[in-house]
């Protein structure tokens, strides 16, 4: 899903660290930030206002308020007036600076969130892009298993008691590395999708007979990642209630997470399957995919190609 965030949530340093302040237009703290883009508000205040987006952050930089005090003041209230008319979704004044106090009363008249931020205005844009990428983009939670192998990650799913978190183990204890248990919250970022464990139980695995294990701290930080993009879901499905099991592995099928599709295999799991090395296998399958390389489809056109000199043998005998 899609998520918005609060004007207001901008001022929690410790969540943005954008260094800013409420400077008026108090009631424009709880309209909605959609978009993480910013813009540039200078062409806007010589009064052009094709192409202007009242949902973006407009900010006013050292030259925008070095402009607006150069003007007339009527012609600066005029044309600012016409500015904060547009309601755009907040301003920011960055390098710490006053600007007019027109601006004030415009905010306040308007119910536009006017900010103040002390740092300048390429780090502030760099620094609130980022953020806010982060906290609007789409996203989710899962059921399932997600951990780190070879440098692939690999989302387990199945059902409860199936052995996902057995497996996770098994793969830990070979040096690979944990990502998320039970819970994982995914999110779309660039076209791909992302994956971590919750707050509340990241770092932490349940086995059963065990109990709710840490792996940080039984197997060191390295055993750990906070987040990592999935690149292959594996479900383990009990081998009796699987109808048709892939022999060959030439259909390539998905799984779609958020819009994305991500490639999605079957895993029959029985007694005596050695599971965490077939996941390993998987892993490893899957790096070759990612280099063009496909086992599978190579096998199988080499066995064409076998079959069809065969056929041609075969009739230029029975010409003969």
């Amino acid at each position: 899903m899609t998520t918005d965030i609060p004007v207001e949530h901008l001022l929690d340093e410790e969540r943005f660290g954008l260094q800013l302040s409420l400077v008026a237009g108090k009631a424009g703290l709880s309209r909605r930030i959609e978009s993480e883009k910013l813009a540039k508000a200078g062409v806007h205040l010589t009064g052009f206002f094709d192409h202007f987006r009242p949902d973006r952050i407009q900010v006013l930089g050292q030259a925008e308020i070095a402009y607006l005090e150069s003007l007339p003041t009527q012609e600066m209230e005029d044309k600012a007036g016409a500015f904060f008319e547009r309601k755009p979704v907040a301003v920011v004044i960055t390098w710490g600076a006053e600007g007019p106090a027109a601006l004030r009363e415009l905010a306040d008249r308007y119910g536009v969130a006017l900010l103040r931020s002390e740092l300048d205005t390429a780090i502030f844009s760099a620094h609130a892009r980022s953020a806010l990428d982060e906290e609007l983009a789409p996203r989710s939670t899962l059921h399932g298993v997600l951990i780190d192998i070879f440098g692939v990650g690999i989302l387990l799913l199945g059902d409860s008691g199936i052995g996902k978190s057995e497996v996770a183990l098994d793969l830990i204890l070979r040096g690979h590395r944990f990502v998320a248990d039970d819970v994982v919250e995914v999110v779309r970022r660039r076209g791909d999708v992302i994956g971590r464990g919750s707050e509340l139980i990241r770092h932490h695995i349940e086995i059963r007979g065990l109990g709710i294990l840490n792996v940080k701290d039984l197997f060191g930080v390295s055993a750990v990642r906070e987040r990592k993009k999935i690149e292959l879901c594996l479900e383990l499905i009990a081998w009796d209630k699987i109808e048709s099991v892939e022999r060959v592995g030439v259909d390539e099928q998905f799984r779609e997470i958020l819009d994305v599709k991500v490639p999605y295999v079957h895993l029959p799991v029985s007694p005596g399957r050695n599971i965490a090395s077939i996941v390993e296998v998987a892993a490893r399958n899957q790096l070759l995919r990612l280099q063009g390389i496909h086992s599978a489809k190579e096998f199988q056109d080499k066995l064409l190609e076998n079959l069809s000199a065969r056929a041609n043998e075969r009739k230029l005998g029975e010409i003969e």
